[in-house]
C-alpha cells in the first residue's frame, strides 16, 4: 500500500544545488570604481531611513532588511528561491548534507497509526530496544493525533518518551537523541548476484561513497543492479554528475540553460560505463538531482525506470555566499533530460508503473533477474529473501481468512492488476495473458481506504505456484512464488 511517507532526515528538502562564490564584492568593487551611487539601492536606503527616524512605533532594522529581501524574493514567485539567514544556512548546510538530530527512524503514517519502518544501524532508537515495525501510540505523553510538530527531532543528549505497541503489547521507551548522520548511499547483494544500492541524497561526498559501494558490490559478483532513488529529494548537482560518470562513459547527462534561454549540452568523455542492466525504482519524491540522474540513465539507454511518475522538479539553484553569513539560494537554470524532455511540474514516467512500495521492489528484484521470491511480514513490514525493504504484505485477518496486498500478489505472479468498479471485482491478469477476477461480495477479495486485497486461499487455487504460510504467534505472514 501507498502510505505518507516520514523520514527523520530531511532529504526531501534538498533541491538540486551548485555552489558559486558570492558576487557581493565584486559588486561592491564596481560600485567603488565607477564613483556613482545605485539610484535604486538609494530609494530602498531612503525609505528605510524614514521609517527608522519618524514611524510612529518605532522600527527594527534587521527585521526591515530582512523583510526587503524576503519581498524580493517572494516577487519572483518561485518556490525555490530562497533567502537564508546565518543561522538558517547552518541549518540547511546540516540538511545537504543528511545531518540531523534525532532517535534514527524511519516512520510511515498509514490513518491514524505511526509506525516504525526502518531503524539505523547504532542509533539511539536500536540501543533503546525499538524495532521495525513497531506502532507508535504516544510521543511524550501526546497521541499521535493530536502532534503538531516533529517532536522526535530536538537537542543531542535531551531524551523522548515514546508509548510503543507490539505483539498486542504497550511498553514505555525512553530514548536518547543524538546526532544522526543518515547515510546517503547503502548497498547489498541479494538472490543471484542482484545488486541493491539506495541512494537517499547527493551530498558533498556521494559521489565517493557511491563509487565504494559499487565497487564492494562488483567484488560481490554483481551481475545487475536495482538503484532505489524513491524518495531522494536531490542534492548537488555536481555529485549527480559524478554519479553518472560511474554508468556513462561518453555522452550527454542533460541540457542546460541560464536567463539566455541558450541549451547547452553537458557531457561526459571520461567516464565508465556500466556493464550490468540496471532498474531504477522512483516515485513521486524521487525530485531534482534523482530526476537528472534517472534522465540521464534511461535516455542513454543504460536504464529501466519502475514505480511511479517523479516530482517534476527540472530547475537548478545556485547557493551565493552572502556578506552576512547567509545564503541565496537562487534559480538560475532549467535543464532538460539527453532526449530534451523538459519535465518541469510534470514529472519523468516510469518505463513500468506499479504502485505501492512492496510491489514496486518485487518487480525490480524480478527484472533483475529474481527467479524465486519470498515475500515476508505483516501490514507494517516487508523482507524479500530474508532482506529488509520498505514496505509491506498488506496482511489482513478478517472472518477467519487471511488477505494479502493485491498489488504485492499480482507482483508476486508477474501480472497486471485493474479494479471493475462496477462489479467490484480484484482482476489479476497473469504474465502468460490468463485473467482472473476476485469478487469482493464473496469474501475473494477486501476493499479498504481505495486499497484491496484478495484472500490467500482463493489466490493461490488460481496461482499455485504461489504457497503462503503464517505465524499467528509472531503475525507473520511469507508468501512464495518459485518459478
Amino acid at each position: 500500500m501507498t502510505f505518507k511517507k516520514l523520514t527523520a532526515a530531511a532529504a526531501g528538502t534538498c533541491l538540486a544545488l551548485s555552489l558559486v562564490l558570492s558576487p557581493a564584492a565584486m559588486a561592491a568593487d564596481s560600485t567603488q570604481a565607477s564613483g556613482q551611487a545605485a539610484p535604486d539601492t538609494d530609494l530602498i536606503h531612503e525609505v528605510m531611513q524614514y521609517i527608522e527616524d519618524y514611524n510612529l512605533t518605532g522600527a527594527d532594522k534587521d527585521a526591515l532588511i530582512r523583510a526587503a529581501i524576503d519581498g524580493m524574493v517572494e516577487s519572483l514567485n518561485d518556490p525555490y528561491t530562497q533567502y537564508f539567514s546565518k543561522d538558517e544556512s547552518k541549518e540547511l548546510q546540516s540538511q545537504l548534507a543528511l545531518d540531523y538530530v534525532g532517535i534514527g527512524v524511519q516512520l510511515v503514517y498509514s490513518g491514524n497509526e505511526l509506525y516504525i519502518e526502518q531503524i539505523m544501524p547504532g542509533s539511539p532508537a536500536e540501543s533503546a530496544g525499538l524495532k521495525r515495525g513497531d506502532t507508535i501510540l504516544k510521543i511524550n505523553g501526546v497521541k499521535i493525533s493530536e502532534l503538531e510538530s516533529d517532536t522526535l527531532s530536538g537537542k543531542a543528549g535531551t531524551k523522548v518518551t515514546l508509548l510503543i505497541q507490539r505483539g498486542g503489547v504497550s511498553k514505555i521507551y525512553s530514548v536518547k537523541r543524538g546526532e544522526i548522520e543518515y547515510p546517503s548511499v547503502t548497498g547489498k547483494i541479494i538472490g543471484p548476484q542482484i545488486a541493491y544500492i539506495e541512494l537517499n541524497g547527493f551530498t558533498e561526498d556521494s559521489d565517493e561513497e557511491f563509487a565504494a559501494v559499487l565497487q564492494k558490490m562488483r567484488a560481490s559478483g554483481m551481475k545487475s543492479m536495482v538503484l532505489d532513488l524513491r524518495n531522494n529529494g536531490g542534492g548537488y548537482m555536481d555529485t549527480a554528475y559524478n554519479i553518472a560518470s560511474q554508468f556513462i562513459d561518453k555522452g550527454i547527462m542533460m541540457y542546460t540553460a541560464d536567463n539566455s534561454g541558450v541549451l547547452t549540452p553537458v557531457t561526459i568523455t571520461n567516464g565508465s560505463k556500466i556493464d550490468v542492466p540496471v532498474i531504477i525504482l522512483t516515485n513521486e519524491y524521487t525530485a531534482s538531482a534523482s530526476e537528472a540522474l534517472t534522465g540521464a540513465l534511461h535516455d542513454n539507454d543504460l536504464a529501466t525506470v519502475v514505480g511511479t511518475k517523479s516530482y517534476g522538479k527540472a530547475r537548478i539553484q545556485s547557493l551565493m555566499e552572502l556578506s552576512d553569513g547567509g545564503l541565496l539560494k537562487l534559480t538560475t537554470e532549467r535543464y532538460l533530460t539527453p532526449d530534451k524532455v523538459d519535465f518541469n511540474h510534470i514529472g519523468l514516467t516510469p518505463d513500468i508503473e506499479v504502485k505501492d512500495d512492496a510491489a514496486q521492489i518485487i518487480t525490480a528484484l524480478r527484472l533483475a533477474g529474481m527467479k524465486s521470491i519470498e515475500a515476508a511480514g505483516d501490514n507494517h513490514i516487508l523482507d524479500v529473501n530474508g532482506s529488509a525493504f520498505s514496505g509491506n504484505v498488506g496482511l489482513v485477518k478478517q472472518g477467519g481468512r487471511v488477505y494479502a496486498s493485491s498489488r504485492v500478489l499480482t507482483a508476486l505472479v508477474n501480472g497486471t492488476l485493474t479494479w471493475d468498479a462496477k462489479n467490484k471485482k480484484v482482476i489479476v491478469a497473469s504474465g502468460s495473458g490468463k485473467t482472473f477476477g476476485f469478487s469482493v461480495s464473496s469474501k475473494e477479495a477486501l476493499s479498504r481506504n481505495g486499497e484491496t486485497f484478495i484472500a490467500l486461499n482463493t489466490f493461490t487455487k488460481k496461482f499455485p505456484a504461489v504457497i503462503w504460510s503464517i505465524n499467528q504467534a509472531q503475525n507473520r505472514l511469507t508468501i512464495t512464488v518459485k518459478p
